[in-house]
């Protein structure tokens, strides 16, 4: 869930966007009205605009006298959503939104509590006419009713905020998590492109990103050199340093992250190759695999999982619930790599409940044996989850 505030000036071609009433939109939208408050029924945007001026007459000097919020929760959850579960949303998110009270590190007051809920406001629901994503639109007096000013220093932060804490205590994704995962995704890709690309070449790997359609944005120094770069997609912005593992796709390190993803070009002795152990046939690209990397007694390893099997694995250790699910995810990767005989050393014994042992005779007659492949991949993650355990967001250990 995403939300955000903004105090304006603009509050009539607000409200009358929000409302409806306003023709300049660049895409039509269903509107629905969610509710009112300190507003008598019916009335129109620009009765709401003159109530909220009359009210700022007591402060001349306030050049911003409406807040405009917008909340944007997924999509599916909020598919089934009722008007009353919309409006039982926004009272959740102002009660979030008023308990905050901003303080700078040295616990000094920045800015105190909000009343939005004692604050004239109206409330309308936009559904897109494509893709009926839904979001609320809401305008907010800054003058409550006792004729105290809604302080709205940092205002974005505490929408935010209120944003996250809703998600999580009803269970939804929060931004930060939706970040995550659509790192993760970038970072996939940024490593399909460098094991795609047959010899070393920045500008071929930056063209390659903006076929898949990224906006690359790079830094140079004064020489010209690239030193960093961002990539962008839609709405996201993603840095070099926080993708990948160990910062391994910042510009620095991109040549010698395409090096070990390209042995032959530059082979590294056997007892430091990461794929020294996995058989042949499972360390190239094969069709609905995915490329994975994980770690198992201080070595690591790298061979092509199908993507069925990390999608089992993807469901069984939520990101959005458990804080250890990168080693779950490892450990799981290990025991199926085993388990289905990836792995050049058969003698390794396998830890896998019903999984059988490492030998060619174990593995599926057919590759596409679809329930033979996911029973082994939710047997693998059983066993993952009954070595290390899983630890939840809030520090909850099962």
């Amino acid at each position: 869930m995403i939300a955000k505030a903004k105090s304006i000036s603009h509050g009539i071609n607000a409200l009358n966007y929000i409302t409806g009433v306003s023709a300049n939109k660049k895409h039509p939208e269903k509107i629905y009205h969610i509710c009112d408050n300190f507003l008598p029924p019916g009335i129109d945007p620009l009765g709401i605009w003159n109530s909220v001026r009359l009210d700022s007459l007591s402060r001349p000097r306030m050049k911003n006298n409406l807040i405009r919020i917008e909340i944007s929760p997924a999509p599916e959850h909020a598919r089934n959503f009722t008007p009353e579960d919309w409006q039982q949303l926004w009272q959740d998110f102002v009660a979030e939104f008023d308990r905050q009270e901003m303080k700078d590190k040295k616990g000094r007051l920045l800015s105190p509590r909000t009343n939005l809920a004692g604050s004239k406001s109206t409330v309308w629901l936009h559904l897109e006419s494509d893709s009926r994503t839904p979001h609320l639109h809401a305008v907010v007096s800054r003058i409550d009713e006792k004729g105290n000013i809604n302080n709205d220093r940092n205002i974005h932060l505490r929408a935010q905020r209120a944003a996250e804490r809703i998600a999580r205590k009803r269970g939804w994704q929060t931004a930060a998590n939706i970040h995550d995962v659509n790192r993760q995704s970038v970072s996939r890709d940024c490593l399909d492109v460098l094991d795609r690309m047959g010899e070393w070449s920045l500008d071929d790997y930056f063209t390659r990103l903006e076929a898949k359609g990224y906006d690359v944005k790079t830094r140079t120094d004064e020489k010209g050199v690239i030193r960093g770069y961002i990539l962008k997609k839609g709405n996201a912005k993603f840095k070099a340093s926080e993708l990948g593992k160990g910062r391994n796709l910042m510009a620095s390190k991109l040549e010698g992250t395409w090096k070990k993803l390209h042995p032959n070009h530059e082979r590294l002795p056997k007892a430091d190759s990461r794929e020294s152990d996995i058989r042949p046939e499972y360390a190239d690209c094969r069709p609905d695999t995915r490329r994975v990397e994980f770690e198992h007694e201080g070595k690591s390893y790298s061979c092509f999982i199908p993507e069925q099997v990390m999608r089992v694995f993807d469901e069984e250790f939520d990101i959005r619930e458990t804080d250890n699910w990168a080693d779950l995810i490892n450990e799981a990767c290990y025991h199926f790599a085993v388990a289905m005989g990836y792995m050049a050393f058969l003698n390794t014994p396998t830890y896998v409940s019903g999984g059988g042992g490492a030998s060619n005779n174990d593995l599926p007659k057919k590759r596409d044996d679809l329930e033979e492949e996911i029973a082994r991949a939710r047997r693998c993650a059983a066993t993952a989850r009954s070595k290390i355990g899983i630890i939840r967001k809030r520090g909850f250990r099962r």
